[in-house]
């Protein structure tokens, strides 16, 4: 089978490799559509992570072979794949916190599309993608929706989903401010999903002329950043920080309201990032820092999506064929999507 690889920064290629063989539990996928994560274009085009890598990891696709012992899954079937590996039998998955699986614990996370530090998993940009634990890891497409729509579902519309989406359940009505940049496509489903779930005001605050007019279209109050992030704006009861500035995290904290909630969506590379603690302490600010959990979260979205109350196409996305995919897949896009035809 073909596979598209991380040699080296900036150096992106398809390989040939054995085909994958799945043990009794799992299942081979032919990934049908894969979007790319707003974090791809960083690993492949600086090598965060050491190559080489088979890449990718937002997967929709058709079960062409199953594991003796898989029961709920049947070759066949079009699946999502969360992005997250987990086996869904030990203590930490069967208390629902997969992304922090003892079976697949990896260095920066198990996941598919990271190389060794995430597992040594497969990538999503390939013929052929092996899912361990198909019956606990793959969940079933549900009919009336494209596949270019649900591969945008199991990371960077989920990560958006976890930062606003439990907080408006508990907060119903509550204001959302979205300081934006670096995860570009985040903060704009963030803003996509605050509005359609019933948040008050939702703000979206960005240096991006293209992105602040997509976020208006969207319904988000919008302003425009010039120079420097100031030290608070006016606060809100829910805030998402994906600026991946240490001044922007530092506003975005200071902007949120009294026993408010903040979660940061941007990877902060710094061996440290100072934070305003005494301002959190003295004001009861909860901080949400992790990578969203996958296989969590991803029935919700995917419900919701099903019901015409999120459509993760509000990002209008560049669709490729897959056989393009080595020379799109470093080139600027604020969603890329590979598509098989």
């Amino acid at each position: 089978m073909r596979h598209l690889v991380f040699r080296e920064a900036g150096n992106v290629a398809w390989e040939s490799t054995a085909d994958p063989e799945p043990d009794i539990s799992g299942a081979l996928v032919r990934p049908l559509a894969v979007a790319r994560c707003d974090l791809d274009p960083i690993m492949a085009g600086f090598g965060i992570f050491p190559g080489p890598f088979p890449v990718g990891h937002e997967v929709v696709g058709e079960v062409v072979r199953v594991g003796e012992a898989v029961r709920a899954r049947s070759v066949g079937e079009i699946v999502i794949v969360p992005f997250q590996v987990s086996c869904g039998g030990c203590d930490r998955c069967r208390s629902a916190r997969y992304a922090a699986c003892r079976t697949h614990y990896a260095k920066a996370g198990s996941a598919f599309g990271f190389g060794a530090d995430g597992g040594g998993h497969g990538g999503g940009v390939a013929d052929l993608l092996l899912v361990p634990h198909a019956d606990h890891m793959l969940i079933p497409a549900p009919a009336g929706i494209d596949l270019l729509t649900l591969a945008m579902l199991p990371d960077n519309s989920l990560d958006a989903y976890r930062a606003v989406g439990p907080q408006l359940a508990r907060d119903p009505g509550a204001d959302v401010l979205i300081v934006a940049g670096a995860a570009p496509s985040i903060g704009l489903y963030a803003a996509a999903l605050a509005v359609s779930l019933g948040a008050g005001r939702v703000r979206y605050i960005d240096r991006d002329d293209a992105r602040c007019v997509l976020a208006e279209k969207i319904g988000a109050e919008v302003t425009r950043l010039d120079g420097a992030w100031p030290r608070r704006l006016e606060r809100a009861a829910i805030t998402v920080e994906s600026s991946g500035e240490p001044e922007g995290l530092d506003c975005t904290i200071r902007s949120t309201d009294d026993y408010g909630t903040c979660t940061t969506v941007a990877i902060h590379f710094a061996a440290s990032t100072p934070v305003p603690l005494l301002a959190m302490y003295t004001r009861g600010i909860t901080m949400n820092v992790s990578r969203a959990d996958s296989r969590l979260h991803l029935e919700t979205l995917v419900r919701l999506t099903a019901a015409g109350r999120f459509d993760p196409g509000c990002v209008a996305p560049d669709v490729v064929p897959f056989e393009d995919a080595a020379e799109a897949w470093l080139a600027p896009a604020t969603k890329l999507l590979l598509t098989r035809g």
